[in-house]
């Protein structure tokens, strides 16, 4: 390990502690640890604050403002009756309920869509505090229901790479879609456990300092303020985003461009003006998400996702069991893929070596390319990323709270996923 890469791996392991610790606020731990790479020498300036150019941020920042006009329109009165009477109704069903909803709304939108836990976080947000159901209940678990569909047809991207990594290693076997998708719903069927299992210790506690004590049953919502054609303006900005962010990635930045030009009508019809849309985007929140790009950069550019990964090939051997096999490189990539920011690249890294692995053990390396490619999307444990930091931000957790969900999640989505690919491809 060279010496840039262990200063790397250090203003990381501080940048975390600083966030889990709370000492400092919100967001300020990633600026911090870009000001020292900087004054170290691992990247440029330009390179540690890449992260406000981002077009992912770009695009959280978007969608914030226009889930902030959507909750001047009807939309939002008809959301909010519609959970307060699950808040009223309140207990498990309630609570299942609300995140199969929202498994479902992904299988439409896809894994990680930036736009759906926006606007899901944003709607959630509003919810009243009710000894029944508490927000902080369901919007830590619905928050990362945003990234497990119910109903897995949306899985071109992951479906993709994996059809790409086996062919660059000169294997042309045929993977069924169907037992890919399959494989898509144990790692939903695992988060779901893990959501069952743990409902009875949720945090209860308010969310926002206006939803305190709130009666849901005698919540009377008043309708839109706002006038018939800017409501209806505001819906058809709306749709035109979303529709942008759907087509991103045949359109490109477009796609991103046609989420701005949406908040720009909002402003020039006067949804919102130009201090509302300002509060509306989160500063904490924006702040976490585009500094620690520049921290995830860094770390990728000092070559330690290779290092790590040539290194755990060379220690398995060829002795070692298929299903650990396979569950240590889903454990490596998905947390390299959370620390360097590169879910696509840290993928195409390990599972070339997990691939290298099985056929030294004369093994077929389908599971393993299906698990570890779905794996690059489950890291989540660290809010140093948009939607679980998102989450830590909207619900209001402490670290403690936090971790007590998102680590139990993390292993028992791997295991899921492992157990799902080894199933559906026999080694």
């Amino acid at each position: 390990m060279t010496i840039q890469m262990m200063i790397a791996l250090a203003i990381t392991v501080v940048m975390i502690v600083l966030v889990m610790i709370e000492r400092i606020p919100f967001g300020a731990a990633p600026l911090f640890a870009c000001l020292l790479l900087v004054i170290f020498g691992i990247t440029d300036i330009k390179g540690a604050f890449a992260g406000f150019s981002n077009s992912t941020i770009i695009m959280l920042a978007e969608f914030m403002a226009i889930i902030a006009a959507l909750e001047k329109t009807n939309f939002i009165v008809f959301f909010k009756k519609a959970m307060f009477s699950m808040a009223n109704k309140g207990g498990f069903k309630s609570y299942i309920l609300i995140i199969l909803v929202v498994m479902l709304g992904c299988s439409l939108f896809g894994t990680g869509s930036t736009a759906y836990y926006v606007l899901t976080l944003g709607l959630l947000s509003t919810l009243p505090y009710s000894e029944k159901l508490p927000p902080s209940k369901v919007i830590i678990t619905a928050g990362f229901a945003t990234n497990h569909p119910l109903i897995p047809f949306n899985t071109a991207l992951q479906y993709g790479i994996v059809i790409a990594v086996l062919n660059s290693a000169g294997i042309m076997t045929e993977v069924s879609v169907f037992k890919f998708a399959i494989v898509n719903l144990f790692l939903s069927m695992g988060f779901l456990v893990n959501c069952i299992i743990q409902y009875k210790f949720l945090p209860d506690h308010p969310t926002s300092e206006d939803c305190k004590d709130v009666d849901v049953v005698n919540t009377n919502e008043n309708a839109s303020q706002l006038p018939r054609w800017k409501e209806l303006t505001t819906y058809g900005v709306f749709i035109f985003a979303v529709i942008g962010m759907l087509l991103q990635s045949r359109i490109g930045d477009a796609g991103y461009a046609m989420a701005g030009l949406s908040v720009a009508v909002i402003l020039l019809i006067g949804v919102l003006d130009f201090k509302e849309i300002r509060n509306a985007i989160s500063a904490p929140i924006i702040l976490m998400s585009a500094g620690v790009i520049g921290v995830a950069d860094a770390l990728g550019s000092t070559g330690l996702t290779n290092l790590v990964g040539t290194s755990v090939a060379g220690m398995l051997g060829d002795n070692v069991n298929p299903f650990v096999m396979i569950l240590v490189f889903c454990i490596l990539t998905s947390l390299l893929a959370t620390l360097t920011g590169s879910t696509i690249g840290t993928v195409y890294v390990f599972t070339p070596l997990a691939i290298a692995t099985c056929r030294s053990l004369g093994l077929d390396p389908t599971a393993a390319a299906c698990a570890i490619v779905m794996a690059g999307w489950c890291g989540h444990f660290l809010p140093i990323d948009g939607m679980p930091a998102m989450i830590l931000g909207t619900g209001k957790y402490t670290a403690a709270q936090f971790w007590k969900f998102t680590i139990p999640q993390y292993f028992i989505r791997l295991i899921f996923v492992t157990v799902g690919a080894t199933l559906m491809f026999p080694m």
